[in-house]
């Protein structure tokens, strides 16, 4: 019966050390908080976006508003925050300049609208709408 318990715990003491890889003290090291953060579009709908100065950024302001930048036009809302990492935008709105990449900035409008929640791991967002990856941020320095 002891050798039993020893084991145990041995075995408890092997997941402890397990779980303190080097990936989550990475994690916790870059990671940044989703509220006060500007978030910069790296990724939309699965096709790798070149990040822009001044394009395609997002912040959400601890006062339930977000703001950012679309391909030129600026971008204001709401969002609203539950649990299990629950994301709603609503209210989305933006100026209404003419700019090249105007296809891209409505299909960006469009997957702040959809999500449903968030992922974050280390400097990165990830937006999902049901599942579905739409968007990755990387957190501006």
């Amino acid at each position: 019966m002891k050798l039993l318990v020893k084991i145990a715990a041995l075995a408890a003491v092997v997941a402890l050390l397990g779980a303190c890889c080097k990936c989550r003290s990475y994690q916790r090291k870059f990671s940044k908080p989703l509220v006060g953060t500007e978030w910069q579009l790296v990724q939309l709908n699965g096709q790798d976006v070149q990040p822009e100065e001044d394009a395609y950024t997002v912040l959400f302001g601890a006062d339930g508003r977000l703001s950012g930048v679309g391909a030129c036009n600026r971008l204001m809302g709401t969002y609203q925050l539950g649990e299990n990492r629950a994301l709603t935008v609503s209210q989305l709105a933006s100026t209404r300049m003419a700019c090249p990449g105007m296809e891209r900035e409505q299909t960006y409008m469009d997957a702040l609208t959809a999500t449903t929640h968030y992922e974050m791991d280390g400097p990165m967002l990830m937006l999902l709408s049901d599942g579905e990856l739409r968007a990755v941020f990387q957190a501006k320095p």
